[in-house]
């Protein structure tokens, strides 16, 4: 039914291939629009639009864990009436979360 089609890139006006496979893929997700972009555009987008999601770098706090007493960085602002963990006695320790 669907068939291999030449598009044009409208980033980079580079010609790309929009497989039937593709095509097919879009049609089960329900999406009526071809690609505008190519791969690599569509790429190098998806990456920009990553490193704007929290204004570039995320906001670290330092911490003391409350397990071992080591000194961390975490991306939330600590409080005194909850524990803080590092992140190698977060993990093992699933049931800590349970109660948040």
């Amino acid at each position: 039914m669907f068939q291999d089609r030449e598009l044009t890139c409208v980033e980079c006006n580079a010609t790309f291939v929009f497989t039937a496979s593709e095509q097919e893929f879009h049609a089960e997700k329900g999406f009526s629009n071809d690609p505008k972009r190519c791969p690599d555009c569509r790429a190098a987008r998806k990456a920009a639009s990553r490193d704007r999601g929290f204004g570039g770098q995320r906001e670290m706090f330092d911490a003391v864990c409350s397990a071992c007493g080591k000194d961390t960085k975490v991306p939330f602002q600590p409080r005194n009436d909850r524990p803080v963990y590092c992140r190698e006695c977060y993990k093992p320790d699933t049931s800590r979360r349970s109660s948040w």
